[in-house]
């Protein structure tokens, strides 16, 4: 923070692989880019779905034990529902021009946004370099992370 309590520099965790776990993080990102503020965003575990070149377009509403949607769990373990309630949030999304994730991804980065995938995480899941989408800075270590977030603040969605 600045002397006069601004924000200089935010860094965000993003650790879910749904919609409601990836957009949050991609909202106060791109607000921060926006504020002229520098963004980071470190994706691990299942938030490494919104930067991989296979899975960014799938990135899905989890409906299964989400009190969001106040729908009983076996509700939204139905085959369909999850497809559904994404298709459902995406059209609501789109009337308030909130782009889909692989759109407001690559909008992030163009902004200067550093986008980071998690090196533990990458090598849980046997990813390689190739498996992300080419606005990946890096894969870095949560060491490097911190020392990336030094001096500003870090926000875990």
């Amino acid at each position: 923070m600045a002397g006069d309590g601004t924000i200089e520099k935010v860094s965000i965790i993003i650790s879910k692989g749904s919609l409601e776990g990836v957009y949050p993080g991609l909202i106060m990102a791109n607000g921060a880019r926006a504020e002229g503020i520098e963004a980071n965003l470190f994706f691990t575990f299942f938030g490494l779905d919104a930067i991989h070149e296979r899975r960014w377009e799938r990135v899905r509403l989890a409906t299964v034990g989400n009190p969001g949607l106040h729908l009983p769990t076996w509700v939204g373990a139905l085959p369909g529902v999850s497809a559904l309630m994404t298709r459902y949030m995406a059209r609501r999304m789109d009337r308030l021009d909130i782009p889909p994730v692989p759109e407001f991804v690559e909008m992030i980065a163009d902004t200067g946004a550093g986008l980071y995938a998690c090196q533990a995480s990458v090598d849980l899941f046997g990813y390689r370099r190739e498996d992300f989408i080419g606005q990946v800075k890096d894969i870095i270590t949560v060491g490097e992370f911190y020392d990336l977030a030094a001096g500003g603040q870090i926000i875990f969605t």
